[in-house]
């Protein structure tokens, strides 16, 4: 590079810095600019479109004014020049117009020095083309320039945005004031019901979930003025409940159609499927209601097959699905209609099958809770319903054993805790609780309907085994549970609780009969004949009903040590004798199983001096022989030995138990109690129906009553 002129020093001495600097200036300015735009506050929108409202009214305001007056007598007023706020927005723009005026000047000057570089010294002017380009290019600019183009262009996006919210107003369906409450009829219900058969779409679907939740909750005065519709026609409620429980799942199914995979139905992934997700969340909390008015199974059947088909779109609600399954819970453990109790569990097992790892747990434990909570009254109304609910519970523990197991434990654990405290409790004096008390922890109803749940869950899922091919896992909780039992039964072997003592061991000889497992049951029964409650002469006058030991685990005193009590206990061992030993009817060690029975039995007969009693258990020693000379007639045709474990379980397979001396016994006295057991149920249901008629004959007496007061009334 050559020599420098003259007039590149004086260039870059007097310009070139300056020149440098306003460009810089000019970038910040446009950077600003950029970082501004779609960030404005409302405030500033405002005055970015008040002032644009000035400058079209500055332009036109010239032909404005002389079309409204003379020009004489315009010049004749004072002008006033209005003021306008000053914001901050507006400070960048007034120093960027002061900077540009400071140096208007001196961008003439440079423009001019930059057309003399070519000439005077063309090395430097071939320096900047090379270099800086941009500043031979260099020109005066405005750096106002462009400013109503991006006000322009937020005001468009701020027109958009009012336009987008107008629609998502009008789409949505809030509550409203009851000023804008709309009046349903039956003709607007109808027309609903055709658009979601015919074209369903978002706001049918909405406006039918918003007029379900009205129905639903309008007898409740915190709801009564919250929503946009009201009823008052019956004809258009009723529609209503079609509509909502029977027709909007199949519209929500025809818009977002689901996929069943392995038996489990899902959705497909979108913005659609989350928007109708958001609206059956709002429609569950309707459902939720519905199910917890449940009054009759027909309205119980609707409500539930309901709920089943919405399952799919409700899975992502854990809070939800907790409250529906809670509800549907309590409608199969405290309905007395079989009916609905059958609906109610058939929804569950299909729930559990469905979707086991978000349902089965919460299932499991709401259903075992539940009826323990509500199982505390029994009698001879509820038993039936809690039997059936104990068979119900056992299916929907079989459907995953592993994690059947793993609530079995923990709840099994917790019944041997109780047992283990009220032990501690009665054993030692312990200041936190009453010794004389301590056993009604254990010895009531819940604990043994309890442990008789399990007995047979175990036994449901140990019948499953043939069908799995496998043994099952829950196998491991015989053991625990048998010992708590046994510990439960002989905690007070005292003739007042030879009720719940009868009835545990019906629960043993069930468990014992379904997973093959052998169980010592008759020591507990040979207790209980020789305590005193059969050793004790009766009292002579007594005048008591037979007492029901089917339903009741505690004897009343009244019945302590009264011939009454003793007969009922009499009948009760010879029963239970014959069941627990029909089991074994068949087996090929029965002659030795029952040989010490039968000495016992016959040591008892000896010594008593009841001639009834005595009848009884000679009746049952001679099936127990006739059983044994049986199998020992049968036995003496084999030719394997008592190792070959295969040969020993085929031993009778092709013979019938009923077929047996013991066991067409017991089929006779299960044909006898059976007898009994229907004639009390049809006496129970006599009084029950009495009992409903003279509350109606009283309902109908107080309605005349009424009316007739109602007519004097008027006739006054």
């Amino acid at each position: 590079m050559g020599k420098v002129s003259k007039a590149t020093k004086k260039f870059q001495s007097k310009h070139l810095k300056h020149t440098l600097d306003h460009r810089k200036r000019e970038k910040e300015y446009k950077k600003k600019i950029q970082a501004r735009r779609g960030n404005k506050s409302e405030k500033e929108k405002k005055d970015a479109a008040l002032t644009k409202e000035e400058q079209i009214a500055k332009k036109s305001s010239k032909e404005e004014v002389f079309k409204d007056m003379p020009m004489d007598k315009f010049f004749d007023n004072e002008i006033e020049v209005p003021q306008q706020k000053k914001s901050k927005r507006k400070q960048p723009e007034k120093r960027a117009e002061q900077d540009y005026s400071s140096s208007s000047e001196d961008e003439e000057g440079m423009v001019e020095s930059m057309a003399q570089i070519s000439e005077k010294d063309p090395e430097f002017y071939k320096y900047l083309q090379e270099n800086d380009k941009e500043l031979l290019d260099f020109g005066g600019s405005n750096p106002l320039d462009g400013v109503e183009e991006d006000e322009a262009e937020e005001e468009g996006d701020e027109e958009l945005e009012e336009e987008i919210a107008e629609k998502a107003i009008e789409n949505s369906d809030p509550k409203q004031s009851p000023k804008s409450k709309t009046e349903l009829t039956t003709k607007m219900v109808k027309n609903w019901k055709e658009k979601l058969h015919n074209s369903p779409n978002f706001k049918t679907i909405r406006n039918v979930v918003s007029a379900f939740k009205m129905a639903i909750n309008m007898n409740k005065d915190e709801h009564a003025e919250d929503y946009k519709y009201s009823i008052a026609d019956e004809k258009a409620f009723q529609e209503l409940l079609f509509v909502a429980l029977r027709d909007l799942p199949r519209a929500i199914q025809s818009m977002i159609p689901y996929k069943t995979n392995n038996g489990s139905r899902s959705l497909p992934s979108g913005t659609n499927v989350s928007k109708m997700s958001s609206i059956v969340k709002s429609h569950a909390s309707s459902l939720v209601i519905c199910l917890s008015e449940i009054f009759n199974t027909e309205t119980a059947a609707l409500v539930l097959q309901s709920v089943n088909q919405l399952l799919p779109y409700l899975t992502s609600y854990r809070r939800i699905l907790k409250e529906i399954i809670k509800f549907v819970v309590e409608i199969w453990s405290t309905t007395r209609e079989v009916e609905t109790q059958i609906a109610a569990f058939a929804f569950l097992i299909n729930a559990s099958n469905e979707y086991k790892k978000s349902l089965l747990e919460l299932v499991l434990k709401t259903t075992y809770s539940t009826f323990i909570k509500n199982c505390r009254r029994t009698d001879m109304r509820t038993m039936p319903l809690i039997n059936f609910q104990k068979n119900s519970a056992s299916e929907l523990f079989s459907i995953d054993e592993a994690l059947g197991y793993q609530i079995g434990f923990e709840y099994v654990r917790q019944l041997a805790i109780h047992l283990r405290n009220t032990i501690t409790a009665t054993t030692k004096n312990n200041s936190k609780h009453n010794p004389a008390d301590a056993y009604k922890i254990v010895y009531n109803w819940q604990f043994c309907h309890s442990l008789d749940l399990w007995s047979r869950v175990l036994s449901f899922t140990c019948n499953l085994e043939r069908e799995k091919g496998h043994e099952s896992q829950m196998r491991d909780l015989i053991y625990p549970l048998v010992q708590v039992t046994l510990g439960v039964i002989r905690l007070i072997p005292t003739a007042q609780f030879f009720p719940l003592r009868f009835y545990l061991i019906r629960s043993l000889i069930r468990l014992s009969q379904n997973t093959g497992v052998y169980i010592p049951i008759f020591p507990l029964l040979l207790e209980i004949l020789n305590s005193n409650a059969f050793t004790k002469a009766p009292k002579k006058k007594e005048s008591l009903e037979a007492f029901d030991f089917d339903h009741n685990i505690k004897c009343n005193k009244a019945y302590l040590g009264t011939r009454t009590y003793q007969e009922g206990l009499a009948e009760q061992f010879v029963e239970l004798l014959g069941e627990y030993f029909v089991l074994y009817c068949k087996s090929v060690s029965f002659p030795e199983l029952t040989t010490p029975v039968v000495i016992a039995l016959r040591r008892y007969i000896k010594t008593s001096k009841n001639a009834r009693y005595n009848k009884q258990l000679s009746n049952i020693v001679e099936k127990l022989n006739q059983n044994s000379g049986f199998i020992e007639e049968k036995r003496s045709k084999i030719d394997f030995s008592p190792s070959n474990k295969a040969e020993v379980a085929r031993f009778l397979s092709d013979i019938p138990w009923d077929k047996t001396p013991l066991g067409a016994y017991v089929v006779i006295q299960r044909e006898v109690r059976d007898e009994k057991a229907r004639l009390i149920r049809e006496s129970l249901e006599e009084e029950d129906e009495d009992k409903k008629e003279q509350r109606k004959n009283l309902e109908e007496s107080v309605e005349d009553g009424d009316s007739d007061q109602d007519s004097e009334m008027s006739d006054e």
